[in-house]
């Protein structure tokens, strides 16, 4: 990668994220952090607003707008083959809002970058089990509940098929064992428990803010996970 198609791409980074470090620019572009100053300085030089925080990394001064993304048809196409991905590793309420943004990067694209992704889209299949068909709409708003840290109450069904109305804390989601699972501090039962998603009935959001002050991170929940699939 040449340095101006390097210095874009730290660009489309930095506006894609609250805060960078220099660390994950190095790593994402296989440069040194020393490499990475002189980038930054070089974007600053251009007019690029930046600023830096410390212990969280630099990012763009709030109120500065850059120019639409344009995309070439090669990144395009890969976000063609993750809408295929998607028929069994989302459900409804996701799959509804990629495609609305891939509608809006089609909308960017040339005329003939068009007709070769439309070309490229009938030449893309894939084949499910049943089990992975996600017959539920509930992630969205799992994940609008997590980034708020608000209760919300659900009635769950479990594997005997007892229903009950809990009130939980979600802090993630993890997909293992072919299954979504929301992973929860549960008020009922006092400890973090793994509600499966396809076995929810209903959401509600509370809108409450959670009363437990401080929750494992979510990585260390991975490590009691009981299959490592």
């Amino acid at each position: 990668m040449n340095r101006i198609d390097r210095l874009f791409g730290i660009l489309i980074l930095l506006q894609s994220k609250k805060h960078v470090t220099a660390e994950h620019i190095a790593d994402r572009f296989e440069i040194s952090v020393r490499t990475v100053y002189r980038d930054i300085k070089a974007l600053a030089e251009q007019g690029i607003p930046l600023s830096f925080e410390a212990n969280k990394g630099y990012f763009i001064v709030q109120g500065y707008f850059l120019p639409p993304v344009s995309f070439n048809t090669d990144e395009a196409g890969a976000l063609l083959i993750m809408e295929r991905f998607l028929e069994g590793f989302a459900d409804k309420s996701i799959k509804q809002h990629y495609h609305s943004a891939l509608d809006k990067v089609k909308n960017v694209l040339k005329t003939n970058q068009k007709e070769v992704l439309e070309n490229l889209n009938q030449h893309i299949k894939l084949q499910l089990p049943e089990r992975l068909k996600n017959d539920f709409e509930y992630l969205a708003a799992i994940q609008s509940a997590i980034t708020a840290k608000h209760s919300i109450l659900i009635n769950y069904k479990n594997n005997k098929g007892e229903v009950s109305k809990r009130e939980i804390e979600p802090i993630g989601l993890i997909f293992y064992a072919f299954g979504w699972h929301l992973i929860a501090w549960c008020n009922l039962r006092t400890e973090y428990r793994d509600f499966r998603i396809d076995r929810i009935i209903d959401i509600t959001n509370t809108h409450q803010p959670f009363k437990k002050d401080k929750h494992m991170p979510l990585d260390d929940y991975m490590k009691l996970l009981p299959v490592d699939f």
